[in-house]
């Protein structure tokens, strides 16, 4: 009842056809379900009408992506550019895009916000940090395309109306500016031509249980709804009118300049509006650029611009210049002050998150029930959450949620609060404050779930993979020498230094649980900021309580109400020392002390004074004489002499240095070990993809020719080819269908086994090729794929008598008192030959030869060989062939033709000679060895035969 994506084409069809422009490229999000699908449906539709001539795909989720490689590839191609990215990376790309200095005039850009407002994306330019100023002027690029919105009186006052309902009825309040959506009126049309249909349907007698005819009387019709004309098509989408809304220079707010109607499907420009187009310029940029997209046409000759710089002498108007940016600063900043902490985009629905199994939240279940189905089905073993794992002393398996939220895993932590938290500007201060803070060893806030009337708060950080350093302290299996564990202390100092320098300030929780470790092993400071969000209602005074307080300076003890609740800087370096103790004696904190106190007997005394105070206990032999000077001077007794971050830092960096030159030391001899195991491991990987291949390329043989085989290996396409004369035999088993009524499967499919080998080892002897076996049928052919002159009569009639012995003698294991008999038929003639699929490509035979051969089989009879009149021909040359005449028979689709017996042949047998060795005859063979399936395996395709092969008597074994 909105819109369908399939209308998109045509919008920007109709855009593309009121400028002139044929050539357009296009960059699409796959990580963005409907970035991609809006993508894709652009692609086909534009593709088709040959108007796309650069597609590019990315990856939103990725802070790799080269954007301005993207925007220089696409400008090798096209002026006009569709982004169907997200709204923040239209923001990148758009800067990219001035660095670049496409954003002049030369080039346009297009991208889509089907539905406006923060709830679907913020697509604004505005985001309010420096880049501002830069994005706003690239925005004068970006035309962009979106849902024409309701602005009739009947749709405000049911805009009215739903703002009134919404408080009343579900406690939310529509922020100012914040409009009543399309989408809404869409719900509410899509209900009224529900009513329409049911009415109709009533009115006539019919049956509302029955959805198929009422949809059909809610297709094809059109009606004036809430949102406009709304216009169902046959296919039961709606018809919908857009907007093409461009960037206003002077306010810096998109504005719509023109429509595209679903009812005429044209381009139609609001009167008294006009496209600002950048640089200045009058018009749109040309389709094809005079020089080329390349610049390198040759009619084109270099052209340098000239600029006049103009400057202003007056000292009373400078300083007039001067006053007037002075105050537009100051009131800039007070309203991107504003915009900062009235920036709702950090607001999560329950519906928007996705647990790892992709089952989303349903707003209408308490909070309770949907962290119940989190642990039920969306759990993963990451870390220990900060008010869990701290707290548990022995440690116990804990967990900590993962979800999905826009495509990104995120870590996701549950906090009861006492009332459902209100949106008031400290809160919205303290998200400002977290989400400004941006370094690599600071976890990353996504955002927060507030979900009336639930008290329960989600909060939604980045997903580290790794765990906390806890989990690697207790981790046994994991190996901590100095190099690693300097490597984590100096991450530590480096993201609380950071921190102390935001509006953060302080941390106030920092312990080992809140310092996670991310996939490439960087430690970075989480549970940071935030206090009216992760401050409980319920407050225990039991172990897990006071185990937090382990980390807690002495001096703020009295003053915590709940760790975190009393923050300084001081107190941070305080709690940096006892990680230090846990980091060197890789447990803690108060390892040793644990063993004989309660964490509330420790708490008791270390905020108690004492002479010397009481600290964890450390000895120099547990760690090197700087990291314990350091420790102690973080955990002194007065807050104003232990250092400050930025001096730790600096301390740290001169125990590194010594740490960096064995670190180097380390990874030569691991890189020298490495490369003296690369060329053994290289040889063996190397020898295992040759046998490999050469297993493939057996098994290809098996299926294809040599040949064929090696031209499809080889990437070459295979040709057809007409082959003037070849011979086929075809043979089939005489009461087959009987046979099989009177068997079980597995002993239909043993028997076949059995007799289609047999005859595989028999046709290895023969310059023959198998084409196919079909149920009981067996076709083979000689004279391709290499021409062998007249001898392809020959190798089949020769084949046939020894298939036909074989037969004769060959036993059927679950009924073997019966005799197996065939019908054998073959006939000479020409043929195409060629390569049919790719999946399992198969090698076939066309032509009226091939129909002949199969029907001289069929109007044979059983133990006999039925030859053509041309295959008699040809056998004849040879003078060893004893064939007899049967006579005229009727063959379907030839009339009647004259055929013949092949009776036997005087030739020697080319097999291995047996000890009753003899020539070809009607009797059956009495020792038939060279069959044996352990001395001569099958080989489909063994070429021309030759005398000095030396056999195996399997006897004399």
């Amino acid at each position: 009842m909105s819109y369908c994506q399939c209308r998109l084409r045509l919008v920007f069809s109709s855009i593309f056809k009121e400028f002139g422009w044929s050539h357009v490229a296009l960059i699409l999000d796959r990580s963005d379900l409907f970035s991609l699908t809006v993508g894709k449906n652009l692609e086909y539709g534009l593709r088709k009408e040959g108007l796309l001539k650069f597609v590019r795909e990315l990856d939103g989720n990725s802070d790799e992506e080269p954007y301005h490689l993207y925007l220089r590839d696409a400008s090798m191609y096209a002026r006009v550019v569709i982004l169907t990215v997200r709204g923040t990376l239209v923001r990148r790309f758009m800067l990219a895009a001035h660095n670049l200095g496409m954003t002049k005039g030369d080039w346009v850009f297009l991208d889509v916000e089907i539905f406006q407002g923060s709830y679907w994306g913020d697509h604004d330019w505005e985001v309010g940090d420096k880049d501002d100023s830069v994005a706003r002027t690239a925005y004068e690029a970006l035309l962009r395309v979106s849902l024409l919105q309701p602005t009739s009186p009947r749709f405000q006052d049911f805009a009215d109306n739903v703002r009134q309902r919404a408080q009343t009825d579900y406690n939310y309040t529509f922020s100012e500016g914040e409009e009543v959506n399309f989408f809404i009126g869409a719900f509410y049309d899509g209900v009224y031509l529900l009513g329409m249909a049911l009415n109709e349907t009533l009115a006539e007698g019919g049956d509302i249980r029955d959805g198929i005819a009422i949809t059909r009387r809610m297709w094809d019709r059109d009606f004036l709804g809430i949102t406009g004309h709304v216009r169902i098509d046959d296919n039961g989408d709606r018809d919908a009118d857009y907007s093409i809304l461009d960037l206003d220079p002077i306010n810096g707010r998109f504005e719509v300049v023109a429509h595209y109607l679903g009812l005429n499907r044209e381009y139609s420009p609001v009167s008294g509006k006009r496209i600002h187009w950048p640089g200045g310029r009058e018009g749109p940029p040309a389709d094809v650029p005079e020089c080329g997209f390349l610049g390198n046409d040759p009619i084109c000759s270099s052209r340098t611009e000239a600029y006049t710089f103009v400057a202003y002498s007056s000292i009373a108007l400078t300083v007039f210049l001067v006053a007037i940016a002075s105050a537009s600063c100051v009131l800039y900043r007070h309203l991107r002050l504003s915009a900062d902490l009235h920036n709702m985009s950090w607001r999560i629905r329950p519906e928007e998150l996705l647990l790892e199994v992709g089952k989303p939240f349903s707003s209408k279940m308490n909070l309770h029930q949907a962290m119940s189905d989190i642990n039920n089905y969306g759990l993963e073993k990451m870390r220990r959450g900060s008010a869990m794992s701290c707290g548990s002393l022995p440690p116990s398996t804990v967990f900590t949620t993962i979800g999905i939220y826009k495509g990104e895993r995120v870590a996701i932590k549950k906090i009861t609060k006492k009332k459902v938290v209100d949106v008031t500007n400290k809160l919205l201060w303290e998200i400002k404050q977290v989400r400004d803070v941006t370094s690599e060893n600071t976890v990353r806030f996504i955002g927060a779930c507030l979900c009336s009337p639930s008290p329960t708060v989600l909060i939604l950080t980045e997903y580290c993979p790794r765990g906390s350093l806890k989990d690697v302290l207790e981790n046994e299996a994991i190996q901590l020498d100095w190099n690693f564990r300097m490597s984590l202390i100096h991450d530590i100092v480096k993201g609380m230094a950071y921190l102390h320098a935001s509006e953060v300030s302080a941390h106030g929780k920092l312990r080992s649980c809140n310092c996670l470790i991310d996939g490439r092993f960087v430690l970075k400071i989480s549970d940071f900021g935030l206090k009216t969000l992760t401050t409980p209602w319920d407050l225990v005074m039991d172990d897990n309580y006071y185990t937090k307080l382990l980390w807690i300076a002495p001096e703020l003890v009295p003053l915590t109400v709940t760790p975190g609740s009393a923050a300084t800087q001081k107190g941070d370096v305080y709690s940096f020392a006892v990680i230090l103790e846990e980091i060197v004696v890789r447990g803690g904190p108060y390892e040793v002390a644990r063993t004989y106190m309660t964490p509330q007997e420790i708490v008791n005394r270390v905020s108690t004074p004492e002479d010397p105070p009481f600290r964890p206990e450390v000895t120099p032999r547990d760690c090197p004489a700087d990291i314990l000077l350091l420790m102690e001077k973080c955990w002194t007794e007065i807050p104003e002499e232990r250092p400050t971050f930025h001096t730790i830092r600096g301390t740290i960096r001169g125990i590194m240095k010594g740490y960096c030159e064995n670190l180097m030391d380390d990874l030569l001899r691991r890189m020298e070990q490495y490369a003296n195991n690369l060329e053994a491991l290289v040889e063996e990987k190397t020898e295992q993809l040759s046998l490999e291949k050469r297993r493939s390329e057996e098994l290809l043989y098996q299926v294809l020719p040599r040949q064929v085989a090696g031209q499809l290996m080889t990437g070459e396409l295979v040709q057809p080819e007409q082959f003037e004369c070849v011979t086929i035999y075809f043979s089939d088993i005489v009461g087959f269908t009987a046979l099989c009524a009177q068997s079980t499967p597995m002993e239909v499919v043993d028997f076949l086994n059995d007799l289609y080998s047999t005859f595989d080892r028999i046709i290895g002897f023969y310059d023959v090729y198998k084409v196919e076996t079909i149920g009981d049928a067996y076709m083979v052919v000689s004279g391709l794929p290499e021409r062998n002159g007249d001898e392809h009569a020959r190798e089949i009639g020769l084949m046939a008598l020894a298939i036909l012995d074989a037969v004769k003698s060959f036993t059927i294991l679950h009924k073997p008192e019966e005799q197996l008999s065939v019908r054998i038929g073959a006939h000479s003639g020409p043929v195409c030959a060629g390569v049919v699929g790719q999946k399992m490509p198969h090698y076939c035979l066309f032509g009226d030869t091939v129909n002949t051969a199969s029907r001289m089989e069929s109007s044979g009879l059983p133990l006999r060989i039925h030859v053509s009149e041309a295959t008699k021909k040809i056998l004849d040359k040879y003078g060893t062939f004893d064939l007899e005449l049967r006579g005229e028979v009727e063959l379907k689709g030839k009339g009647r033709v004259t055929s013949y017996w092949l009776q036997g042949c005087s030739e020697p047998d080319p097999r291995p000679p047996t000890p009753k060795h003899r020539r070809y005859s009607s009797s059956p063979l009495e020792n038939n060895t060279a069959l044996n399936p352990l001395i001569f395996p099958p080989n489909n395709n063994v070429g021309p035969r030759t005398n000095n092969n030396t056999f195996i008597n399997l006897s004399e074994l």
